[in-house]
């Protein structure tokens, strides 16, 4: 059998010897080895210390790409965990959520972290960048591995080898500390020198770079209610005792439990919705309720439920679609691409939308538009018409919900804005969180699946164009909401796992979109299922799953 391979590698064939590491070729690439983090091996990615064992296609992966970024991210936390650990060998640093480019950490004690404490931290790890200690893959034994972690004292992450049991488990080592592998680092600590920790609240940010830029700290942007929302759920897990995956893991071996679980969860969302519906009829010149969030943040049965809790305090919701104010194909602005952008403002006929509200809070008949999305034209339908009464209020949903420019010439005092966010605050264990926008794309893979035929490989694509929407037209203008609502469930992944695995498995090694499929099986395969019966007919959960009470 031959000891060398065939490796494409950006269009030059090489011929390598069999089980080399991408270290001992990747630079034939042509770039600095200090931009690379990683390679795609036939759309998987991998370290640089992978090693490759047959016949292959390989595409560098560097510092100004999506999943540079993530590698970059990634390693700047393990190297955080192992300076904690070194300074601070009896406390569980655990990570919290993302603030504007940065992670929330605090100590499991629920004592405040202090300034001298982060400069400790800070300082140690600048002279580990300065050493430029490598990090290490290595693979042990299941026993070895628990023994390991046991004997660092990183309990979540033991626990959750109950629940994940390969003969072989991997982790990451630097400079003696060692925690659970979850994807590429760079091969050393000498890249890693755009980064920052800031006192924050009672913990300290881990700030890194903006996506695609790894030299550079962007300024600070605060985002006090999201924080304040994260802050609330995170208690309430650890009230109840579920903080990270293996304790959800451990709840699900129990049907009764598990029910109760979800249960709770539900309610105390609707508690939060409540005290939305609460605020609304607090301030009592509002006439519209503005909704805006990400794509799959459960917008639309957020306003239904909201609708409920209107109406339960006497407040009768009127439903205006922003969908039905496109201007149409001849009036829509056209993308970098050349192609119809209608995820912009000026997609919309904002003039007509405003004249229509001004109008109905005058106690006015107004004629609402639709909109064709076949032909891409407006039209008017003589039995769509609207009047709204004293006790009646308007809830409006979409993308551009909390932009000022969408209702330039309504009133501040009669607008009430709600920003929705999928903020799930389980872990995976202490140092590893759970991405929101991971959250959500699975929820999309689903619905799409289901409701659009579309495959898990075909949403992924879609993906990369849909958060770039977002961050020019909603997360600019989250701090503008009067009120923000956590729409994750903290079983969600769990029972999402059933319907969103087997449609990961269908995307193949060949398809571009593999890596983050691989990247999504393997994050789902870490949690138990729990079984969609138990989600109620009225859960956001069943916007994607189906089998909702509501109508769509």
């Amino acid at each position: 059998m031959s000891k060398t391979i065939s490796v494409t590698l950006q269009n030059k064939i090489l011929s390598v010897e069999k089980s080399s590491s991408l270290k001992d070729f990747i630079y034939q690439c042509g770039l600095p080895e200090e931009r690379i983090f990683g390679a795609l091996v036939n759309n998987e990615i991998c370290g640089l210390n992978h090693k490759v064992e047959f016949d292959c296609t390989v595409e560098p992966i560097i510092d100004n790409s999506h999943e540079g970024s993530k590698i970059y991210r990634r390693s700047l936390c393990l190297l955080l965990a192992a300076a904690a650990h070194k300074i601070f060998p009896g406390k569980r640093l655990i990570v919290g959520n993302s603030i504007d480019h940065g992670y929330f950490y605090t100590f499991d004690d629920d004592k405040e972290i202090v300034q001298s404490q982060i400069d400790m931290l800070l300082s140690k790890m600048k002279n580990m960048i300065k050493q430029n200690i490598p990090f290490e893959t290595e693979l042990f034994s299941h026993s070895q591995a628990c023994r390991i972690l046991e004997e660092e004292k990183l309990t979540e992450t033991r626990k959750m080898l109950e629940f994940t049991c390969p003969p072989g488990i991997i982790l990451d080592e630097i400079d003696g500390f060692y925690d659970l592998h979850y994807g590429p680092v760079v091969l050393s600590t000498g890249v890693l020198k755009a980064f920052d920790l800031m006192k924050y609240k009672d913990g300290f940010l881990l700030r890194y770079p903006e996506s695609y830029d790894c030299s550079k700290l962007n300024t600070f942007v605060d985002q006090p209610a999201l924080s304040k929302v994260f802050s609330e759920y995170k208690a309430w897990g650890k009230r109840i005792g579920v903080t990270t995956v293996a304790s959800l893991n451990e709840l699900c071996l129990s049907k009764h439990s598990t029910q109760d679980f979800v249960d709770i969860a539900e309610t105390f969302q609707t508690k939060n919705i409540s005290k939305i519906a609460s605020q609304i009829a607090e301030k009592k010149t509002a006439r519209v309720v503005l909704i805006a969030g990400p794509s799959s943040s459960g917008k639309t049965t957020t306003s239904k439920k909201l609708a409920l809790e209107l109406l339960a305090i006497g407040i009768v919701p009127k439903v205006i679609s922003l969908d039905d104010y496109y201007a149409g194909i001849d009036r829509t602005p056209k993308d970098e691409k050349g192609n119809p952008d209608f995820e912009c403002l000026e997609a919309l006929d904002v003039e007509l939308l405003n004249q229509n509200l001004l109008d109905l809070f005058a106690g006015k008949e107004v004629q609402i538009p639709s909109y064709d999305f076949h032909t891409s034209i407006p039209y008017f339908e003589e039995s769509k018409k609207m009047v709204l009464k004293e006790n009646e209020i308007l809830i409006m949903e979409g993308i551009h919900g909390l932009n000022p420019k969408l209702t330039p010439k309504i009133p501040d005092e009669l607008k009430f804005k709600i920003y929705l966010s999928a903020l799930t605050q389980l872990n995976l264990d202490d140092h590893a969180r759970i991405s929101t926008t991971d959250n959500r794309l699975i929820r999309r893979i689903v619905r799409d699946s289901r409701y659009r035929g579309r495959s898990a490989a075909a949403t992924i694509a879609s993906w990369e164009s849909v958060t770039k929407g977002e961050k020019l037209h909603i997360f600019p203008f989250q701090n503008n909401a009067d009120a923000v609502l956590n729409t994750a469930l903290d079983y969600e992944l769990a029972v999402l796992r059933t319907y969103a695995a087997p449609l990961l498995r269908c995307v193949k090694p060949e398809e571009k979109e593999y890596a983050k499929a691989a990247e999504l099986l393997n994050f789902l395969n870490m949690f138990s299922t729990i079984p969609p019966s138990v989600v109620p007919p009225r859960s956001i959960i069943r916007e994607f799953i189906g089998g909702s009470d509501f109508r769509y």
